[in-house]
């Protein structure tokens, strides 16, 4: 017998190979022609191009089955509504904290404590600003700055840059009760201005609106301290009543007017006790209290300017207001000189006085004492006065110092 031959040639796969091999794939084919069909037409169910398959399998089947709904409608398969594919939902990251540390929102939503404490800062500061401006009007109520401005302007001639200085100096210090230093009001000009007038309808007017005469101290040089002597003695009695007065007035809490009349005669000790009263080294208590000065020193410089400046010093508007600074920056060198007291003191000046402010003097000064106060005759008074002649205007040389004396004469 003749044996085979070691290796035999390989044989060719048979038809039991080759035909699943090739229906695998024709399936694997028509499924993927089915698929993008379905994403192309979604109600379609069967292949049109290649032909349907064979009921009750493949994929088409398949896929026609579960497109079938599981109740009778008389609606067909086509007339379905397609299912429209969901859209995935991003879900939002998730903020992860280290293990170690406490969980808590970020800064920048945290809301701030110090912005709530600087809030809370702002309400308060507001409160009392509030406060206090209710404060200060009560203050300067209980003065009545407005009356004293109307009594002052309808008794008062001839001055009325004076009476709005005075009036605008007592507004600000009486604005409020608490102080760093006292306020001190240096009236000056020649004789019969007004000085002493001013004087007096301060005094009355004060021990009104505080309702007790003791707050106010009127001291006038010739009467308490004539003799100059006898100086040392003045100045503790000053001392001793300037201090009564504003221990009284620091227990009402109220503010006292003391007012020294013909100051130019004070001899030098006082004024050197006036001086010390105004330092701030001094007890709170003597920090709240206004002094007023008359005096005619200076007298002889606002004279000399009046007449310089007849038609500058007396014009209404910016002029006069430049001129009445000029006077009061000279008046105030001139008085500084004279001793330190008056460096720390508002000067107000008073102007020499015009014919028809002495005309005026003599209609009040009439009518106060019972007559008539006609104008001519009035006029004709005035006419028995002497007067400077400057740019057309007359000013009267004592002011209306003699006023009073002519008409007891009537």
């Amino acid at each position: 017998m003749d044996r085979e031959p070691a290796n035999p040639a390989p044989r060719a796969p048979g038809p039991y190979v080759i035909a699943p091999v090739r229906a695998v794939l024709r399936l694997r084919r028509r499924v993927f022609v089915l698929r993008k069909r379905s994403l192309l037409q979604p109600g379609l169910g069967s292949d049109e191009g290649l032909g349907a398959p064979r009921p009750g399998c493949g994929p088409g089947a398949l896929r026609a089955d579960l497109a079938q709904p599981k109740f009778f409608t008389f609606d067909g398969p086509a007339e379905l509504a397609p299912r429209t594919p969901r859209k995935r939902r991003r879900r939002s990251r998730v903020v992860l904290y280290p293990e170690a540390s406490r969980r808590c929102r970020p800064r920048a939503e945290r809301q701030s404590r110090a912005q709530r404490c600087l809030l809370l800062l702002v309400a308060i500061v507001g409160f009392q600003v509030l406060n206090a401006i209710e404060n200060l009007d009560d203050n300067a109520q209980r003065y009545d700055l407005d009356g004293l401005e109307k009594a002052l302007q309808r008794a008062v001639f001839g001055q009325p840059a004076a009476v709005s200085r005075i009036v605008a100096l007592l507004r600000d210090y009486l604005a409020t009760h608490v102080h760093s230093r006292p306020l001190l009001l240096a009236l000056h000009g020649p004789s019969g201005v007004g000085k002493s007038h001013v004087g007096r309808l301060l005094v009355r007017h004060f021990r009104a609106v505080l309702e007790d005469g003791a707050l106010v101290l009127q001291y006038h040089a010739r009467h308490h301290c004539p003799e100059l002597h006898a100086a040392q003695g003045c100045r503790e009695e000053l001392a001793r009543r300037v201090a009564a007065v504003v221990a009284q007035a620091e227990a009402e809490e109220k503010t006292p007017l003391v007012v020294l009349d013909e100051a130019e005669r004070l001899p030098p000790a006082l004024l050197d006790e006036l001086h010390g009263l105004l330092q701030p080294h001094r007890a709170h208590h003597f920090h709240n209290a206004i002094y007023v000065l008359l005096s005619g020193a200076g007298g002889a410089e606002v004279t000399r300017f009046v007449l310089q400046n007849a038609t500058r010093a007396l014009a209404p508007g910016p002029d006069g207001t430049a001129a009445e600074e000029e006077l009061r920056v000279r008046l105030h060198a001139h008085l500084v000189r004279a001793h330190p007291l008056w460096s720390s003191a508002a000067i107000v000046p008073f102007l020499l006085l015009d014919k028809r402010d002495v005309v005026s003097c003599f209609r009040d000064e009439m009518a106060g004492e019972g007559f008539f106060p006609e104008q001519a005759r009035a006029e004709q008074l005035a006419e028995q006065l002497s007067y400077y002649q400057v740019a057309g205007r007359e000013f009267a040389v004592t002011g209306c110092k003699q006023v009073v004396a002519t008409v007891n004469l009537l």
